[in-house]
């Protein structure tokens, strides 16, 4: 309906209709437009007139013209029907004459008829006399062509009329010049300098000549084996100095060339001739070429087949991914546009090498890929360990910019593989349309063998910095911590998105035809497990470094002999003071999932109170019965135990969580050391004023400040039973100290 309503709208139809134009208009357009519209019709109008009046006298002139050429044709076919009807008398009267001639000629005729038979027989004859002159004559100037056909025409000849004595000699002298031109042309199979197209003459030759076919057969192919042969060792010493693409191109035109010209050549002389010519058990000699030349065929293709493979392998990691895939193309199209053997397809042997081939690249890739992995975490070691002036106070966006950068390299290579890859799947690649290579080339080569492998490299390769059961304290903290993270960012963007991205590249869901791919969920896990160990380490690696200056703290003092507290030890202050930087650090890469407690009414200001009755147990308090154990100390045995502290528990991706089991490490350690020493009052008093120092600190840190509490207390106490002495200070004193120190 909208077509037919459109139809009516337009002025040059058959359809058209004034009013509705009109109305349209009206409707449409302004009255100024209406006017500017008016004068364009009346110009058209006046044009179309012009025009009209043009073609109207230009075909009056043409009309005028036409009529007076129809009727001169009609004066001239009268004359025409006069011309014919005496034409056709003249050929009556000719046909009569030549019969009469014919007549009149006949006994004439046949006289020249036998004296031409004569002449001819005399002719052949005199050939006979001189045959033996001329076939020497043609072994001299070496035309074997011109001999052969010499001889063949008097071949019928000398067989019927050689017995008699005129024509023995003269058959005596052909036959051994005819052993002489065989001799020579066998000669060609033997001479490495013969061509293709001499040795296909000589074959030729022989045929005519009634030489046996097998032989002729086999002695054919020996030598074109040979002239193979010497192409393919030549092939072989180029291989070295040519690049894949000259390589392929020299063996096209080459030993491809040659082989397709030998097997076209021994078709026309031995598979093909027997088809039209009378040889002896046709049907055996040909499946004997038959089998014969497919045999040949094989063995040297795959000798070529063989070269061909050797340099691509060696070309995997110099030749460029398009100049290889143009190389493979151009190999590809020439095998498979040249039918070399009826029995065997080269197609699918051809179709193994590239993806061979394929294989091969995605690997070489792959270690390309790792390379730059180890290359980039390398360089963020390096940045790391690398010593920073007092000025440079960067660390927030260093560290930030070196995650981001890892990430991005890691990505951007990847993806850079990808599209050096997608080569391999061009539509104009000729290979590209098989299905056979597809498949395993986009799923088996690039998706898994090469994308998968390399997510699976990146979460197993970061796991080796952490050396199992080891604290290696020439690794980086600060690389641990930016490598868990990385693995953690990398599980939650970048693996969805290369695999993503190399699936819609490759078309792999299409292609996999039931091949199970790798899930995303699997390499997601493996990263999460490679971060989670990762950040299990880093806690431990920190930890480890606090626990040791803490412990070498307790073990190199003399604490029977140590002098009443008057400060914090400075071991304490750079206890804090590290752990202070390790929660900046650990602020860059992990923001808090979760909340600290909050300050306590007297968090900040509470002190130990221990029972007065412990003053009365002395260093060998393990002597006694449990009856005489102070309570306080029983109570916080089966505290310990009951609470079931986990020091070494799995790490959430949280700063506090982090620090929480920094310090649960560092004051564990502490706690242990303490109870294998003996202490004076002074000594403990000492550890009074570091473990207060410590608990005005570290509460901030933990997600519990009452586990700082517990371990704090728990210190003090096992320092209480181990002192000779156990005094403590008062707390108002301790508070001074702290504040001083």
């Amino acid at each position: 309906m909208g077509e037919k309503n459109q139809n009516q709208l337009d002025i040059n139809g058959p359809n058209f209709n004034p009013n509705v134009y009109l109305d349209k208009i009206f409707k449409e357009c302004t009255l100024r437009q209406i006017m500017d519209h008016e004068n364009e019709i009346v110009k058209d109008t006046q044009t179309l007139h012009s025009d009209m009046q043009t073609l109207v006298y230009e075909n009056y002139n043409k009309f005028i013209s036409a009529t007076d050429t129809i009727k001169k044709m009609k004066n001239d076919f009268k004359k025409m029907e006069d011309e014919m009807d005496l034409l056709m008398t003249n050929m009556d009267s000719i046909t009569s004459f030549s019969e009469k001639i014919n007549s009149n000629l006949q006994d004439t005729r046949e006289k020249i008829c036998h004296l031409s038979g004569v002449h001819s027989l005399l002719q052949r004859l005199q050939f006979l006399f001189k045959l033996p002159a001329t076939l020497k004559s043609r072994m001299d100037e070496k035309n074997y062509i011109q001999a052969t056909q010499d001889y063949l025409h008097a071949q019928r000849v000398l067989q019927q009329y050689g017995d008699m004595p005129a024509f023995q000699g003269i058959k005596g002298d052909c036959e051994s010049i005819l052993d002489e031109l065989k001799n020579e042309l066998r000669k060609q199979f033997s001479d490495p300098s013969a061509s293709t197209a001499e040795l296909t003459e000589s074959v030729d030759l022989l045929l005519q000549l009634e030489e046996p076919a097998k032989e002729l057969c086999t002695d054919f192919l020996s030598c074109a084996d040979k002239r193979l042969c010497e192409q393919l060792v030549l092939l072989k010493d180029e291989s070295e100095q040519r690049g894949i693409a000259e390589f392929i191109d020299l063996g096209c035109t080459g030993f491809l060339s040659d082989l397709c010209l030998i097997v076209a050549s021994f078709h026309g002389m031995f598979i093909n001739r027997i088809n039209t010519e009378n040889i002896e058990n046709s049907e055996i000699f040909e499946n004997f070429a038959a089998v014969e030349l497919d045999s040949f065929v094989n063995e040297n293709m795959k000798k070529y087949f063989d070269l061909v493979k050797n340099k691509v392998d060696s070309e995997q990691d110099i030749a460029d991914t398009s100049t290889l895939v143009g190389a493979l193309d151009n190999f590809y199209m020439r095998v498979c546009d040249n039918k070399f053997s009826n029995s065997t397809s080269f197609a699918q042997f051809a179709i193994e090498i590239i993806s061979n081939a394929g294989r091969k690249q995605c690997k070489a890739h792959l270690q390309l890929l790792k390379l730059a992995f180890s290359d980039t975490v390398s360089r963020v070691k390096q940045v790391l360990t690398a010593p920073k002036l007092v000025s440079q106070d960067e660390s927030s966006k260093s560290l930030n910019e070196l995650l981001n950068s890892m990430i991005v390299t890691v990505v951007e290579k990847t993806k850079g593989v990808l599209q050096d890859l997608v080569a391999f799947i061009n539509p104009e690649v000729s290979f590209a349309k098989k299905t056979a290579f597809t498949e395993q080339f986009c799923i088996g080569n690039v998706r898994e063998g090469l994308i998968i492998c390399f997510l699976r490299h990146i979460s197993v390769s970061v796991k080796n910095f952490c050396s199992k059961g080891v604290l290696d304290a020439k690794i980086h903290p600060s690389l641990i911590l930016l490598l868990s993270r990385f693995c953690l960012d990398f599980r939650n963007n970048s693996v969805r998105f290369l695999i993503s991205k190399t699936d819609e590249i490759f078309n792999a869901n299409s292609k996999r035809n039931g091949i199970e791919l790798t899930n995303e969920s699997d390499i997601s896990n493996s990263m999460q497990e490679s971060a989670q160990y990762l950040l299990n380490h880093y806690v431990q690696l920190q930890g480890h470094n606090c626990s040791q200056m803490l412990r070498k703290s307790v073990e190199t003092r003399d604490w029977l002999h140590t002098i009443e507290p008057r400060t914090v030890r400075a071991v304490m202050k750079r206890v804090v003071e590290d752990i202070s930087v390790i929660d900046a650090t650990v602020a860059l890469v992990y923001e808090d999932q979760g909340t600290t407690t909050g300050n306590s009414s007297d968090s900040s200001r509470k002190t130990h109170s221990i029972s007065v009755s412990k003053v009365q147990y002395k260093s060998n308090w393990s002597s006694y019965t449990p009856s005489h154990l102070d309570s306080t100390l029983v109570s916080n045995m089966h505290k310990l135990f009951s609470e079931r502290i986990d020091i070494f528990s799995p790490v959430d991706f949280s700063k506090v969580s982090i620090l929480t089991g920094i310090i649960k490490i560092s004051l564990k350690t502490f706690m242990e050391c303490v109870r294998l020493k003996t202490f004076s009052k002074y000594g403990l008093q000492q550890i009074q004023v570091d473990t207060h120092y410590l608990q005005l600190y570290l509460w901030r840190f933990v997600a519990d400040e009452n586990l700082v509490h517990f371990l704090l207390d728990e210190i003090l106490g096992s320092a209480v039973h181990r002192c000779l002495e156990p005094v403590l200070m008062e707390p108002s004193v301790v508070d001074i100290i702290c504040e001083r120190g």
